[in-house]
Formats: structure tokens, C-alpha cells, sequence
């Protein structure tokens, strides 16, 4: 899974407007989620069937297209825990390739520019045959090959470049990857062909196998990272884990614009906290050619700001958190068309464990989130705009997801019941419930802080009403905004002792639960830990039936909800607003975002 950014978890810019007035809104099921709102031209994007297509129109030659990136990128290696953030994984994908993309419809498609095959061909052991593109080649000449995969695999093992040591707070002597899930579990990697085809065993099957060397997290290329390093080039298996550390943070610490990439565009330029400039890269190989003259990505952090720069053509395609002004502003601006849907993404308070009373006493945590009500959350901020959120009800899979199951509801968190909250306490001797909270040692409890990204409105209403519930405890909050470029920093750091952020999730639950639910896991800011809930997502993992997969990750999921880590609170609602004059931009409310297919946007023809 991915953090998402100020506003929400992503954001696109908009340049250039026709003269058509917005149509009424209209309500309707689709490949979005449990419910859309959209305006005419993106009216079929809500139709069953239609969420990978619509909005798709033949193109024309030329144009600058303007899209908003919401955070400034201050660590430019998208596998690194630090670097995984939305905007990150929306700047370098348009330049650097993955073997498999999600899809609006939260499926996933082979990137058939870069893969000709990718397929299981043994269960047991299973067996994973990559057929590379003979075509594929880094923009600076140097083919597309085994090599590459090698590297990302050393890299995301978690064992041939292992995680800096504790005494490293700079977090820049070895590899610290998002996940290791999948990538600990392969056994050999052999070329062949030439470097063309790759054939991996693994040394217990992953159920999430299509997850791997990409679906928003691209290929790096090898021999840059042998380059730099000293290493011997086309040797990526023999990297020691120093030159492997070397490359790493290579591409932490540089923009693309300092090596080789392979997309249909080419980042020209970086201005720091400002724009990328992408142009059409000569020496794609790609089936179709980029049909932009240029392509911008513009960093605007306050999202107040993003209809205006629609407005006036600074910006062509907006794609921020949706709130009630912002929506009603859009909506009166001419030529632009819109849609309201929802996706894999989840808003959630968490709970920093590594503070040692919030870490102690799961009575406390039970009784916080058991105080605090989702419903007039979501009525006092997204519901004022989208009547179908309702609250999530598990840490895994969001609703139209098969293997959704509310496993919260039961455990009474997220309704509001003071009663039952102020019982909890009580009962685990906990004194001043009400007043001013005491463990049961007679440790004063709080004061906490709850911390949100800055400029967003619904966030800090959030984190308003967690105050207002958590002082009819006894428990007082103070409020304090983050950065709108430091998310990632604070997460990493465990500087926060409530927050609240969405998730950007990819199609596999079972890597995203690795990931964010595991013990030490890459995205587990807050320290959680239980053998059971690891025994339980290692299974799922490697688990690769489908049905029992979901099964097992639910099996989880109940008693981390028991555990009280994170709250979910609901499914959020995703905004994009295009200009009429372009198209095959839509909706992808997945990992990767509306830039997922950012080599066909264009001029209507």
C-alpha cells in the first residue's frame, strides 16, 4: 500500500477549456465502487464494464497538458519506505516500467510494451516465466534483460541488502523496501535467451505473484546501479550488498533526469517543489507514441488552490481529496467534466504503539476507538458531498472487493458509545474516566496528539471530532498539522500519537496486509505486532486459492480488530476533473492512479 499525499492521494492538473456547461449530476453502480457521482463525458465511466475504457477517444498530435501532483517528491525511490508515497509512484511511472499495472477495475494487465509473456508454468514448485520484449531497452540503449529483475530481487529481499542498522537515523546505509512479501520467497532466478526471459522458482508458492517487479512499483535500471556502485556490469547477482546499498540510495536521492529510464515519455526536468517536465522520448520502443508535445506534472500542495488553476487554464486535469467547496467550484467551471467514485483507497486513524502507554494497555486503545463515532465523521466531511460512504468495516479488502467482510461492526469500534467506551476502562482499572484519564498504576494518560496533513479541511475536522470524543474520556488531544512534503518522515519516524491518512491500495490484499499488519513490516509505522496475526497473513501469502486466501486475511483481520492498531473509517471518495478537450484520462482509483496509461492522454481528435 501507498500514503497518500495533503489532500487525499493523489492529484492531476487541468490546462485548457472548451465552452460546455457541466451537466447535472447522476448517481450510479460501476467499476469505481459502491457508488459514483459523475458529469457528462465521464457519465460511462459508472457503467459496469465501462471503467477501463471510458473517456476514450482517438487523439491528435501536440499539446501541453498540465496535471497536479498534490506533494512535493523528496525521495525518489518508490520501493524505498520513505519514498512511497502517491506522487512519487505517479512521477516515475510515466517513466519506468512494470511488468504488471492495475487497472481501474482493480484488475491488472501485463504492460505488453515491456513483456511479451508472464505466466505460472509449475505449482509445485511454483514457477514463474518471464519472456522479456526483445525490443525492451533503457532509453540510453542498454536492453531490458534478466538483469534488471535480478536487482530488484536482491534489492526487496530483504537479505542480499539488508535494512540499515538502528544507529543509522538517516536510513541511508542499506535497503529498507516498502515489503519484502514475495520477493523473501524466491528461491532462484535464471536468464536466458540472452537476458530475455527470466525463470523463477520459489521456495513456497505467493498467491500475489503478478504483484511482483511492478503494479506501481517500476523496474530501477540495473546497470545504472552497477555504475555507480563500481560493480561489474551486467553482474547484478554477484552486487555485493554495499554496491546493491550504493544503487539504492542512487535512486533515493536523484530525479530521472539523471539516468536512464524507458517510458513513452522522458523527464526533461525537475524544479524542486514545483513542476516535472516530461516530453516524448525518442527512443521509445513502445506500440504507440506519446501523443503530447509536452507533459507537466505541477506540484500544488493546497488544494483551495486547484480550481482556480483549473479555472484559468494553469492546469488541465485535478485530481485532489473532494470537499464540498471544491466540488461546487468545479462544477461551475465550462468545458470541464467530472466524476465522483470510490476505489482502493481507505481513510484510518492509527495508533502509534511504540508510545508506551498506548502500546501497553489494548483496554485504552479498545475504549478510544469505541468513543469515537465514524458515522458523524463521515457525515460532518464526505458525506456532505457523496451520500454512498458509508463506514469500512475491515483493514484488507474495501467493499466490492471479493472477500469483503465487516469484521468492526461486532467489536463496537467506530460507534460513538461512550457507555460502553467508559466500561472498557473500568473494567481494566483504569481511574478518572471522564475527567482526566489515569492508567491503572495511576499514569496519566495523555495528553496525545493527532496529526494530519496541512491544508486539508476533512482531516482536520477528523482529527476535531476524535478531540471532541476522546475528551468525553478524559483524555485530552492537541492537534498538530504535518508538512504537506514530510508524511512520509513523520510515518517513518513515529512522530505522532494518532494519525490520520489513507491508504492507497494495490489489487493484492495479501501483499498489502504483508506489508502494513506484519511484524516489522515496511509500512507498520505504528509497531504492531501478534505471532498469530504474522502466522495468519504468511498462510494467506502463500495460500493460492483465492477464496481461502481472503478467508485467512479475515481470520487476521478479526483479531487485529480485537487488537485496536488502526480504525478504519471509510472508503474515500476520489475526484477527477478533466477539460473536455481531452481524453483516455480517467479514473484509476488503485496504487498507480489516473496516470496508468499516461502514454495515450491527448488531444481530441
Amino acid at each position: 500500500m501507498r500514503a497518500p499525499s495533503s489532500a487525499l492521494a493523489r492529484g492531476l492538473t487541468l490546462a485548457a477549456g472548451l465552452t460546455l456547461v457541466l451537466a447535472a449530476c447522476s448517481s450510479g453502480g460501476g467499476g469505481g465502487g459502491s457508488g459514483s457521482t459523475t458529469s457528462a463525458g465521464l457519465t460511462s465511466c459508472t457503467t459496469a464494464g465501462k471503467a477501463n475504457t471510458c473517456n476514450s477517444g482517438t487523439t491528435k498530435a501536440g499539446g501541453t497538458l498540465t496535471y497536479v501532483l498534490e506533494k512535493n517528491i523528496q525521495q525518489w525511490n518508490i520501493q524505498d519506505v520513505n519514498g512511497n508515497t502517491f506522487e512519487n509512484g505517479e512521477a516515475v511511472g510515466v517513466v519506468l516500467p512494470s511488468v504488471f499495472v492495475p487497472q481501474p477495475d482493480f484488475t491488472v494487465k501485463l504492460n505488453s510494451d515491456l513483456m511479451v509473456s508472464a505466466t505460472q508454468t509449475s505449482a509445485s514448485p511454483q514457477t514463474i516465466v518471464y519472456k522479456i520484449n526483445p525490443k525492451a531497452s533503457w532509453n540510453d540503449g542498454t536492453p531490458i534483460t534478466a538483469d534488471d529483475f535480478e536487482y530488484y530481487w536482491r534489492t526487496n529481499n530483504g537479505k542480499d541488502c539488508p535494512p540499515p542498522p538502528a544507529s543509522d537515523t538517516t536510513q541511508t546505509k542499506g535497503c529498507l523496501p516498502n515489503g519484502t512479501a514475495g520477493y523473501e520467497n524466491v528461491k532462484t532466478m535464471t536468464a536466458s535467451d540472452n537476458g530475455k526471459t527470466v525463470t523463477m522458482v520459489m521456495s513456497k508458492p505467493f498467491s500475489d505473484w503478478k504483484s511482483l517487479f511492478g503494479a506501481g512499483y517500476p523496474l530501477y535500471p540495473a546497470h545504472v546501479a552497477e555504475k555507480v556502485s563500481g560493480a561489474k556490469a551486467g553482474d547484478a547477482a554477484h552486487m555485493t550488498a554495499a554496491q546493491l546499498a550504493q544503487g539504492w540510495q542512487y535512486f533515493q536521492k536523484n530525479p530521472p533526469t539523471k539516468y536512464a529510464t524507458a517510458g513513452p515519455y522522458k523527464m526533461q526536468q525537475w524544479v524542486d517543489n514545483d513542476h516535472a517536465t516530461y516530453v516524448p522520448d525518442p527512443k521509445w520502443w513502445g506500440a504507440t507514441k506519446a501523443p503530447l508535445g509536452r507533459l507537466i506534472f505541477k506540484v500544488i500542495t493546497d488544494a483551495t488552490q486547484e480550481p482556480t488553476a483549473l479555472r484559468n487554464n494553469e492546469v488541465q486535469a485535478i485530481y485532489p481529496q473532494p470537499e464540498v467547496d471544491l466540488v461546487n467550484q468545479v462544477k461551475d467551471i465550462p468545458g470541464v467534466t467530472y466524476t465522483i467514485g470510490s476505489g482502493l483507497i481507505w481513510e484510518h486513524f492509527d495508533l502509534n504503539l511504540h508510545d508506551p502507554v498506548l502500546g501497553k494497555y489494548k483496554a485504552l486503545r479498545q475504549a478510544m476507538f469505541t468513543a469515537i463515532s465514524i458515522k458523524d465523521i463521515v457525515s460532518k466531511t464526505v458525506g456532505q458531498f457523496d451520500p454512498h460512504v458509508k463506514p469500512l468495516g475491515n483493514h484488507n479488502f474495501v467493499p466490492g472487493q471479493a472477500g469483503y467482510k465487516d469484521v468492526i461492526t461486532a467489536t463496537g469500534q467506530g460507534s460513538g458509545d461512550l457507555t460502553k467506551a467508559k466500561k472498557l476502562l473500568t473494567d481494566a482499572k483504569f481511574t478518572g474516566v471522564g475527567t482526566a484519564l489515569r492508567t491503572p498504576d495511576g499514569k496519566a494518560v495523555g495528553p496525545f496528539n493527532c496529526r494530519y496533513t496541512t491544508g486539508n479541511q476533512i482531516r482536520q475536522s477528523e482529527c476535531q471530532i476524535l478531540q471532541s470524543n476522546l475528551a468525553s474520556l478524559g483524555i485530552k488531544i492537541t492537534i498538530q498539522p504535518i508538512g504537506a512534503a514530510d508524511l512520509g518522515t513523520v510515518l517513518a519516524g513515529h512522530q505522532y500519537d494518532i494519525i490520520v491518512f489513507a491508504w492507497v491500495a494495490s489489487p493484492f490484499p495479501s501483499t498489502g496486509a504483508a506489508q502494513n499488519w506484519e511484524t516489522g513490516g515496511g509500512g507498520n509505522y505504528g509497531g504492531y505486532s501478534n505471532k498469530q496475526v504474522d502466522a495468519l497473513i504468511s498462510k494467506a501469502t502463500s495460500e493460492t486459492d483465492q477464496a481461502k486466501s481472503a478467508a485467512l486475511l479475515n481470520q487476521a483481520d478479526e483479531l487485529m480488530s480485537q487488537d485496536a492498531y488502526v480504525l478504519p473509517l471509510y472508503q474515500k471518495p476520489t475526484f477527477l476533473a478533466v477539460q473536455t478537450r481531452w481524453v483516455n484520462i480517467r479514473d484509476n482509483a488503485t496504487v498507480v492512479g489516473p496516470p496508468y496509461n499516461v502514454g495515450a492522454w491527448g488531444l481530441k481528435k
